[in-house]
């Protein structure tokens, strides 16, 4: 199961930090051998950093668990949508899955070819499709039999024939938190297993529609192979059916959803994945399958950023104590939306017997808060880390308080890359208007 910050906090002691992020002689924080306080001092707090070396090495392990295969990853712009990330997920080979006509348009403005992308999402507009079928998308993840009429619909207006992958609901548990469990038969997504047949022979009817290929996703940060084989297998025998019925597929789309370390969770590596899921693949087809696609967000970028913020305030009530610091849920909200666990580290080690704080933000909401009852010696001013940030962090950040976003910024092999200024809050309210 994902640690949650309601459950017992984990003993990261033991732990190591991810190899960016490295400790010198005197105890100040490095990242990629960047001292945290000038970056810091260079862009203020909050701040996002992320490395674009440990970005690039996690990507590799997992085309080097693939290599051979024919498989291609399309990398999930949830996790984090930056153009800068977009355009290296691009030049580093990978495909896209997009949620809405927004991140295609970041894809194509980061450079991406549409052509690699997979437009995954239960409620697209029919504006979204129109314009993803006028810009060539690879395909359409379709999670209900209303959208397979709306594409269809959508296609014969342009005179064009959809792509499209049914994305079907195996009702696996992931094992995960609710709130990012999507593979039940409850979850709002894809289509149910027992009717992803009719399902099928409606999409093969319909005559601007053309069936590629098939999908699932069952949930995210999953630590465990069993969920995703319980899937895989639910598929191939899916597949089977569609061919008794002469309906072939060119691919199969198993998601993504493989957990990362936030504390001392101790997901399979990639190869150890792969390795599984081929095995159960090349003995099902006789070694000979379709491509297989994957949509890792998390998994590749999500310990490859912190969030710096800094001490404004140190403040006891009763027996607690509180750390109140300048970021807030508007800047990372996983701890007030899931009870996201993230390790918090002081960028300054003291020589100082550690204290138990909560972590929390100024924002005026009690769920305002980053981390529980974590033990560190602090003074206010000093800077804190707050790591596995680079998923799902700056991408659902927001401006509530009429607070602006963070700056991001992305170390290089030659220096620190400024990828997105701190708004400024003029430019919040910038659309509004007076009365007259």
């Amino acid at each position: 199961m994902a640690i949650t910050e309601s459950a017992p906090n984990p003993d990261v002691s033991a732990v190591p930090l991810p190899a960016w992020l490295q400790r010198d002689a005197n105890g100040r924080l490095h990242a990629d051998g960047h001292d945290l306080n000038d970056l810091a001092d260079a862009w203020g707090t909050p701040l996002y950093v992320y490395s674009r070396a440990a970005i690039e090495a996690t990507l590799q392990r997992f085309q080097a668990a693939l290599a051979g295969r024919r498989a291609t990853i399309c990398y999930a712009l949830k996790a984090n949508s930056n153009l800068a990330i977009i355009d290296l997920m691009g030049r580093m080979g990978c495909g896209y899955d997009i949620v809405s006509g927004g991140e295609l348009a970041r894809v194509l403005a980061a450079g991406g070819d549409a052509s690699k992308v997979v437009f995954s999402g239960v409620g697209k507009s029919a504006d979204e499709i129109r314009e993803a079928l006028e810009q060539g998308v690879r395909c359409f993840n379709v999670e209900s039999r209303a959208e397979l009429e709306r594409l269809d619909e959508v296609a014969g207006r342009l005179g064009r024939k959809a792509p499209v992958s049914l994305r079907v609901n195996p009702d696996v548990d992931a094992a995960t938190h609710p709130y990012i469990s999507t593979g039940l038969r409850e979850n709002k997504f894809g289509i149910a297993h027992d009717m992803a047949l009719a399902s099928y022979r409606q999409a093969a009817a319909a005559p601007h529609l053309e069936v590629v290929g098939i999908d699932c996703h069952i949930g995210s940060q999953i630590t465990d192979v069993a969920p995703f084989l319980a899937a895989l297998d639910r598929l191939l025998g899916l597949v089977d059916q569609l061919a008794a019925e002469g309906i072939r597929l060119h691919h199969i789309d198993l998601g993504g959803g493989l957990g990362i370390r936030y504390g001392a969770e101790n997901p399979p590596d990639p190869q150890h994945l792969m390795d599984a899921l081929f095995d159960r693949i090349d003995a099902w087809s006789g070694g000979n399958p379709p491509e297989v696609l994957f949509e890792f967000g998390r998994a590749l970028v999500g310990n490859a950023g912190i969030l710096l913020t800094r001490t404004e305030y140190l403040k006891q009530n009763g027996d607690r104590h509180f750390a109140i610091v300048d970021a807030s849920m508007t800047e990372l909200i996983r701890p007030a939306l899931y009870q996201g666990w993230h390790r918090i580290e002081a960028v300054n080690r003291r020589n100082e017997p550690l204290q138990r704080y909560d972590v929390v933000g100024p924002v005026c909401e009690s769920s305002d808060w980053l981390g529980r009852d974590r033990p560190l010696a602090i003074a206010a001013g000093d800077l804190l880390a707050i790591l596995s940030a680079g998923a799902y962090g700056a991408v659902m950040s927001s401006n509530y308080n009429t607070r602006p976003r963070p700056a991001e910024v992305l170390i290089e092999a030659d220096g620190v890359r400024l990828i997105r200024e701190r708004e400024s809050i003029a430019s919040l309210f910038a659309l509004e208007k007076r009365l007259g």
